[in-house]
């Protein structure tokens, strides 16, 4: 059997093919589950592929999704964490920044992770200990380059809503929070901020900013990980922010207050 790093490395591009085939320029329908977020038949058609194939290779193994098991009974062991379609909403209106991630969470904590943007053909992976890497690329968060203008910060749609920020870098909202950590992870963004991402948004984009040296934390405290047994993820979001160093992270905290708690 491959190590869970090639396995989720596999299962991660074979998912970012099957949802090709749903994927068109024009967008694809879609509709609203309970919490208002956004569904499609290839988040369900995704969901289905790595469940099974994870469940076939890894019977032992608890399992976290999106889009269907969202609790856990033990916390301890194996545990994969999976979005079977991050970006929903972009993919739904024909953009082309979506992807897939697979972690694997050992004893609670990201072990082994693998997120695959199909559209750009960019498959990020990461184990612990063992670095970040870009289509088997080693990759490193990057500061900003004295006196180069175009750094970037990159949010979610919900951020503005909820906080006031008075970070001075360009603002991108990218429409993955995968992606957007991911963009930190490579060195293309300095700081991200997603302001509630769940559970299966972070699992391997954590794992992919600290192993390219970054900084990722949440910013009311909480603690994703290690994991809880019989907790529904549904019901908890966690806001979360990365850059490209622990300096960097530290100074953008401070620059981001929520609006009900703003005097």
């Amino acid at each position: 059997m491959d190590s869970p790093l090639a396995f989720a490395e596999n299962l991660a591009v074979d998912t970012g093919r099957l949802l090709l085939e749903f994927f068109t320029p024009n967008g694809t329908s879609s509709s609203l589950k309970e919490d208002y977020s956004i569904v499609t038949e290839a988040d369900l058609s995704a969901d289905n592929l790595i469940t099974q194939t994870i469940q076939n290779s890894y019977p032992s193994d608890s399992l976290i999704s999106e889009e269907s098991q969202t609790t856990i009974s033990e916390s301890g062991g194996a545990v994969w964490v999976v979005d079977p379609l991050d970006g929903t909403t972009n993919f739904s209106l024909g953009l082309p920044i979506w992807g897939v991630s697979i972690a694997r969470l050992f004893n609670g904590w990201p072990s082994v992770g693998a997120i695959y943007f199909p559209m750009l053909d960019e498959l990020f992976t990461a184990q612990s200990g063992s670095g970040a890497f870009l289509n088997g690329e080693r990759i490193s968060t990057q500061p900003p380059i004295p006196g180069q203008p175009n750094s970037f910060f990159s949010c979610c749609t919900r951020t503005h809503r909820h906080y006031d920020i008075s970070i001075r870098y360009k603002t991108r909202i990218l429409g993955s929070a995968c992606y957007s950590f991911c963009a930190v992870a490579r060195g293309m963004a300095v700081i991200s901020f997603e302001a509630t991402p769940k559970i299966w948004d972070i699992a391997a984009s954590w794992l992919m900013v600290e192993e390219a040296g970054g900084k990722i934390e949440t910013i009311d405290d909480s603690l994703p990980f290690p994991l809880a047994a019989n907790f529904d993820y549904r019901q908890r979001s966690f806001p979360v922010l990365s850059g490209a160093t622990e300096e960097l992270t530290k100074a953008a905290r401070g620059k981001i207050k929520r609006r009900d708690l703003v005097e």
